[in-house]
């Protein structure tokens, strides 16, 4: 059961009471899905009347677009801080694999908002997916300009296609991510990181 406090009892500014209001939505949808989202139980929950929900989003489909909103924004923000915004002047694979792990920590350390864009509930509004793909196409775009050096130890293999290269490394840090949300003691952050060092070395392999 959810702890409620009585909007009569707490005293906020307009930002932090919508700030309340979106984190009671975010709690709901990550319990229970987007179909369990409703005026009512959000004012039920944050103990607040339904006419100040509305004050704030206009109506339920209003509601559901802020969260999108805010999430999708704060996923972003958190993969800015993880990649890096120039190429790396030293061994790119192990720039590739902090950064693998940092994203693998924020999937871990903020879950319900990952959940939300790695794994979309029923019911979620098409403008989640929208913010899913345009997030998946900024976070390609900078692995791009990151892959482009090359990713071998020595530095010596070029991609040939950074964008196909950018995208496969992305499907494959958000299937490891997944499992970071599904099974986190089966698959911990050091396991991935270990492989994906394995897997990056083969990029380049041995010439004989």
């Amino acid at each position: 059961m959810r702890h409620t406090t009585s909007a009569k009892s707490v005293r906020m500014t307009a930002d932090q009471r919508r700030e309340q209001l979106l984190d009671v939505t975010r709690g709901i949808v990550g319990q229970d899905g987007f179909h369990a989202v409703s005026i009512e139980r959000v004012a039920r929950e944050a103990g607040v009347t339904r006419p100040l929900v509305y004050g704030h989003f206009g109506d339920l489909p209003g509601l559901l677009h802020a969260l999108v909103d805010r999430e999708g924004m704060r996923a972003l923000v958190q993969l800015a801080r993880i990649l890096p915004a120039e190429p790396p002047v030293g061994d790119p694979r192990t720039t590739m694999l902090t950064a693998l792990r940092g994203y693998l920590e924020a999937v871990h350390d903020d879950p319900v908002t990952w959940r939300l864009v790695l794994m979309p509930p029923e019911g979620a509004p098409p403008v989640l997916r929208e913010r899913i793909a345009q997030g998946r196409a900024a976070a390609v775009a900078q692995l791009a300009r990151l892959s482009a050096p090359g990713l071998a130890p020595s530095g010596r293999a070029m991609s040939p296609d950074a964008e196909l290269t950018a995208m496969s490394l992305s499907a494959l840090a958000d299937d490891w991510a997944r499992l970071v949300l599904t099974e986190p003691e089966r698959y911990p952050i050091d396991r991935i990181v270990a492989h994906a060092d394995w897997l990056l070395s083969q990029l380049d392999p041995p010439r004989g």
